[in-house]
């Protein structure tokens, strides 16, 4: 049998029937295929983020970032303004939230030389590492300030660091900013990262905490649009999206997809969703690495999530 080898939007695709033709084969921009992304990121440990946005979330079934300083927690209900501890923030991890790294003291880095700020980046690391059990791969950098320098420094061995964002409290915060914020979200398909830092008391409280929970209720009614993830998770997706490649060849009975990322699995282990669109089908069977794979089916497409590190994926067709 004669093998048409040839690229496809990026793909390289090997044609041993008419199946690798009639289908078009990518990783979708989000998870599940969804149009846009959030990140619900809170700054600075605050004691409220465990007692009240934390069962907020979770009533949702929200995952958020936690961007914590550790000499804050180490204070705890001593600082000044009120502080999580610990123990809090490993029940938080252990339930699926990421607490992550924005440097030990919250200095302005602006006036601290490159070793201090090494310093302060690699002492938070350790404190939540040895408290957490996990070891942040994502960073939030005090103030903001990120010039080239700390930039590199920050961003060694990590999935991403938080360059852009969202501010939701203080005097801005309203629903219609909220409404324009999802619509432009869904409009040109990104990833909003949303900034928090109080709720009810401290930096840019809002002027009503209902209004937070109100936008987070617009956001669960868009759940088939917006894919709610922590920072760590959305940053690794796209990341191995735009790394991956991916051989297709068709066979009688369906497609072999072999996809091939060379990333530190460590760090960027995030399952990506697979899309085959082409035609309707009746039955499809999709198995990786003698496992199962669970598959959806809309209009005419196939949607499924895979491990990017697994090896080839068999799909079985059964065409209408």
């Amino acid at each position: 049998m004669r093998t048409l080898i040839f690229l496809i939007g990026g793909l390289w695709v090997c044609s041993h029937s008419i199946y690798a033709v009639d289908w078009d084969v990518y990783v979708a921009k989000y998870k599940q295929d969804k149009v846009c992304a959030i990140s619900y990121t809170f700054d600075d440990g605050l004691a409220e983020h465990y007692t009240v946005v934390f069962p907020e979330l979770e009533k949702r079934g929200f995952k958020g970032t936690f961007w914590i300083c550790g000499c804050y927690i180490e204070q705890g209900a001593a600082a000044k303004v009120p502080r999580m501890t610990w123990a809090q923030l490993k029940d938080m991890a252990n339930k699926g939230h990421e607490i992550s790294n924005h440097s030990w003291s919250h200095k302005k880095m602006s006036r601290l030389p490159l070793e201090r700020i090494k310093e302060e980046i690699e002492k938070n690391d350790s404190a939540i590492f040895a408290n957490i059990g996990i070891r942040p791969v994502t960073y939030c950098y005090p103030y903001n300030y990120k010039p080239d320098t700390i930039f590199q420094v920050a961003s060694k061995n990590r999935v991403g660091t938080r360059v852009r964002q969202f501010s939701m409290g203080g005097w801005k915060s309203s629903s219609q900013r909220f409404t324009k914020w999802l619509e432009d979200l869904i409009k040109n398909e990104e990833w909003g990262v949303a900034m928090t830092h109080g709720i009810n008391y401290g930096y840019d409280a809002f002027k009503s905490p209902d209004l937070f929970w109100e936008h987070l209720d617009e956001v669960k009614s868009l759940s088939d649009k917006i894919w709610i993830a922590t920072f760590r998770q959305v940053a690794s997706y796209i990341k191995e999206r735009e790394k991956i490649q991916l051989k297709v060849s068709g066979r009688k009975d369906g497609l072999v997809i072999t996809p091939e990322l060379k990333l530190d699995k460590k760090l960027f282990a995030e399952s990506l969703t697979m899309v085959l669109k082409g035609q309707k089908v009746e039955n499809v069977s999709v198995i990786q690495k003698r496992k199962q794979l669970s598959v959806g089916v809309i209009g005419d497409k196939i949607i499924f999530d895979f491990n990017p590190y697994n090896g080839p994926i068999k799909v079985y067709l059964n065409a209408k």
